[in-house]
Parts: C-alpha cells; structure tokens; sequence
C-alpha cells in the first residue's frame, strides 16, 4: 500500500521578500536615501498562499563595512531595544509582518544594512499559533515549549528549510545635512527676485559667458596698453641718440682750440 505524503510535502516553497519603506508604505516609497530621524517601515512579507505563515526572528543592522552590527529582534521574534526597533505586527492571515521605525545610524558610515530570518510554520494544525510572539518573558518561553514542533515540521518537507534570510540595505544620511535647507533658502530668494521689479534677472548662462567677454577684453585693453607704452620709449630712445651724434654746438666746440 503506497504511503501518502503530508499535504505540506507538495506544497511549493512560498517567495520572500524584505522592503523598507520611506513613510507611508501604502506610498510604496522604497526607503533608498534618508536622513536620521526619518520615518521608516520595514515589510517583510511571503507569497500569498494557504499553507504557511511567517515569523520573524533574528534580526540585525549591519554597517556594511564589516566592522560593526547590533541586535535588533531576538531569536523569539521579540524586540533587543524598543527604540531603536519595536515588535513586528503581523496581518491577519500571516504573511506579512511590518514594524515602524525612525532611520538610525553608525558614525563612521552611511550605508546601513538589514538581516532577518524568516521561518516558515504551517497553519493547519495550529503550527502558527505563536505568531506574532508574547513578548512577556514567562508567557513567551511556555508558548515557545509548546508549540517548538512547528520548525520541525518545516524542516522535514524534503530538504526545504525552515529559515530564510532576507536582507534590504539603504544609505542613512547626518541630521544636520543642510542640503534641503539651502535649496528652499534658494527657491525663497529666487522668488522674491522675481517680485521686485527693480531685480534684473539673467541667466547663469548668459552671466557667465558676460564674465569671460568682459575678462576677454580686459585683458586686451592692458595688452594693448603695454605695446604702446613700449612703442613711445623704442621712439625717445631713437631720437636722443641721433641728437647726440649728428646736432648739436658740443660737437665742434668740444675739439676746438684758440691760435
């Protein structure tokens, strides 16, 4: 009598993706250069489908550099820190799980990357009943005794593993970055420009290329200052000296002698 497989052993492998997003994420505004402080949403979501839900656990921010990384989320799925990062919240039929947090930082570099583990629990038969985690110590290691088969069960439908590692990076500019600042200090005063009317507006352009003519022939005005000036010196020279030797009563009075 041939053996029947667990219904989970046929069911595909479900795809995962990691997304932060800048704001909203109903915007679906991927996060991808922000500031410190700015509000992030970090989605970590699976295929939707009937057979498994998700729960995240393990997750890290990385510099990107190799140097340094700090703990977020706990192997339980529950927060290291909850200001820098607090509990994830799941939907409903558990494939997709969301936490808010402000855009942070290490000191030495913009880049920040992020890795999480997803694990993979069956739904039937309460395998993700867990899911989201109680977070309170005590409740949360009974709620992890009892339901510890829901990995196993993963685990043991022909090679497809249990955990997937996400990852999802972005660059994390200095709060102080006056950048912004400067363009809306620009547009303010390009509109008040363009109010008064005794304002003449050009082009950078157009004023640029005034620049380099007017340097142009400024520079010709002084060329052609130096080449006259040595014109009326090559000219005196010229004259005193056929003066001297040709004119003048010192040349006969200079050998003349009385008998």
């Amino acid at each position: 009598m041939m053996q029947s497989l667990p219904l989970q052993a046929t069911a595909p492998m479900p795809g995962c993706t990691m997304k932060i997003f800048s704001g909203d994420p109903t915007q679906h505004h991927v996060a991808e250069n922000v500031k410190i402080g700015d509000p992030l949403t970090l989605v970590i979501s699976i295929d939707k489908q009937e057979m498994f839900g998700l729960k995240i656990s393990d997750c890290l921010v990385r510099d990107g550099l190799g140097w340094g990384e700090q703990r977020l989320i706990s192997d339980e799925g529950c927060p290291i820190d909850g200001e820098i990062m607090g509990q994830f919240v799941y939907n409903e039929d558990k494939t997709e799980a969301r936490v808010n947090f402000q855009a942070h930082k290490f000191p030495y570099t913009a880049s920040v990357y992020y890795q999480c583990n997803v694990r993979l629990c069956v739904k039937q038969g309460g395998g993700c009943s867990n899911t989201p985690p109680l977070c309170n110590s005590i409740i949360r290691r009974r709620r992890d005794t009892a339901n510890a088969h829901e990995v196993k069960g993963v685990e043991d439908l022909d090679g497809t593993p249990a955990t997937i590692e996400v990852y999802s990076g972005l660059y994390v500019n200095e709060a102080s970055d006056v950048g912004s600042k400067s363009d809306f200090s620009n547009d303010v005063f390009r509109e008040r420009a363009l109010d008064d009317p005794n304002t003449i507006c050009i082009s950078q352009r157009s004023f640029a290329i005034g620049i380099a003519a007017a340097g142009l022939i400024l520079m010709l005005a002084v060329v052609a200052a130096i080449l006259i000036l040595l014109a009326k010196r090559r000219h005196k020279s010229l004259s005193t000296t056929g003066s001297s030797i040709y004119s003048g009563p010192y040349t006969n009075t200079a050998y003349s002698h009385s008998s």
